[in-house]
């Protein structure tokens, strides 16, 4: 039986069927910690201790918006065609908008100033990921630009918005992508102000490894983009 997968990309809506979405988003992250747990701050363990209500707190929450890729399976057996039904297979996140004061680092991180809230908006990109099996398409690169085109469009004003993102410098073909996309590499930051960007702060140690968390290894990317 042959078969071909169409893909789509959306938001997340945070009233629509979020029962079901926050079950979606669960198998999906979960998933997503237990084939690449080095990409994320986050662990296997902890995500999979949340209640149902937890995972729909993470779609609702006011600062954060989810956007998912789809994929539809559509098989063609003797001449008759089948579609299944669409799954949740890659995922991007972005949170804002922020404020100067939150977007802020220490000048030792590199990063560029920061310019007036009413010149310039600004948001976190974080937790990319497709499953393995879907991988090599261009899926990635699809799935944050539609979390920049929703950007462009989210309000008027502040005429321009600034990306921002931390990655693992070694993680290549990541880095390539973003390139691709516009992001321009903007400093260094440590383990400890990536959690505090990705708004995971709360899994910081009480005693913190000053090598694995104090380090500025983590690449800072940032893209600008004007609002029509």
């Amino acid at each position: 039986m042959a078969f071909h997968y169409t893909y789509s990309y959306f938001r997340v809506s945070k009233t629509e069927d979020i029962s079901a979405s926050a079950q979606r988003y669960r198998e999906l992250r979960l998933k997503a910690l237990k084939t690449s747990p080095s990409s994320f701050s986050s662990t296997y363990d902890i995500e999979a201790a949340f209640t149902h209500a937890d995972w729909i707190d993470r779609l609702t929450v006011p600062n954060q918006e989810v956007f998912i890729c789809a994929a539809t399976r559509h098989s063609n057996n003797n001449g008759l065609s089948f579609s299944e039904g669409a799954e949740w297979i890659g995922q991007v996140t972005l949170r804002g908008p922020l404020s100067a004061t939150d977007f802020v680092l220490p000048e030792a991180s590199g990063q560029p100033p920061q310019r007036p809230d009413e010149e310039e908006e600004r948001w976190q990109m974080l937790s990319l990921f497709t499953l393995p099996e879907h991988r090599g398409k261009g899926l990635g690169g699809n799935l944050c630009q539609e979390a920049l085109d929703f950007l462009r469009s989210y309000r008027a004003s502040p005429p321009a918005v600034q990306v921002r993102l931390m990655v693992k410098p070694d993680n290549h073909a990541t880095v390539k992508l973003y390139l691709r996309l516009g992001f321009v590499e903007a400093g260094k930051c440590t383990l400890a102000e990536a959690l505090v960007a990705n708004g995971d702060g709360h899994l910081l140690p009480k005693d913190p490894d000053p090598v694995k968390y104090a380090d500025r290894q983590g690449l800072i990317m940032i893209s600008r983009i004007s609002r029509p």
